[in-house]
């Protein structure tokens, strides 16, 4: 490690598998949405989307750390600022989630939670059409939000020159000495 920055655990095992299995669950409905042959795993990927939903709904509350959600509770004028701060060239650092991830965190979980309760309607044949259109609809949504926040992660790890991938896989970040964090 370089003698000009620390290393600082910041996200936990439990959130850690929680982000990946989001992932995996999240891309294998997904991709399997418009096979029917592919139904049962469609499905099975949707459970699994939801039990970690509850899972992550829970350790937010009950959680360590920077998983805690009164963490990073994204209110409008924290995001106002931190937007602000990007266009003006000099971003505010986080160590946690800065305010527009935690706004990309709550919408996915919310979105998830709104997949998850339409597709299970459709499984059980409740709700029609509607609730078909509404099921594609969330989940494309998801999908757009997901590439808005890999991007994002990869705008942030440019501009704060720290692997953000790399530490929601191994759970802990390298910071200069010099950063001030919120």
């Amino acid at each position: 490690m370089n003698p000009d920055t620390r290393a600082i655990r910041v996200w936990d095992l439990p959130t850690r598998l929680f982000h990946w299995s989001l992932v995996a669950s999240f891309a294998t409905a997904f991709l399997t949405s418009e096979s029917e042959k592919l139904r049962d795993i469609h499905v099975i990927a949707g459970y699994t989307l939801a039990g970690l939903l509850v899972f992550r709904l829970l350790w937010g509350f009950v959680g360590g750390g920077y998983s805690r959600f009164a963490e990073f509770l994204p209110t409008p004028r924290k995001v106002i600022d931190y937007l602000k701060s990007l266009l003006n060239g000099k971003p505010q650092h986080y160590i946690g989630h800065n305010p527009a991830g935690a706004v990309a965190i709550f919408l996915l979980l919310g979105m998830g939670a709104v997949a998850s309760a339409s597709g299970w309607a459709v499984y059980e044949s409740l709700g029609g059409h509607f609730m078909e259109e509404l099921h594609e609809v969330v989940a494309n949504g998801m999908m757009a939000l997901v590439a808005i926040h890999i991007a994002g992660v990869i705008v942030s790890s440019w501009l704060h020159k720290e692997n953000l991938i790399r530490a929601m896989i191994t759970g802990w970040k390298h910071l200069r000495n010099a950063d001030t964090a919120g």
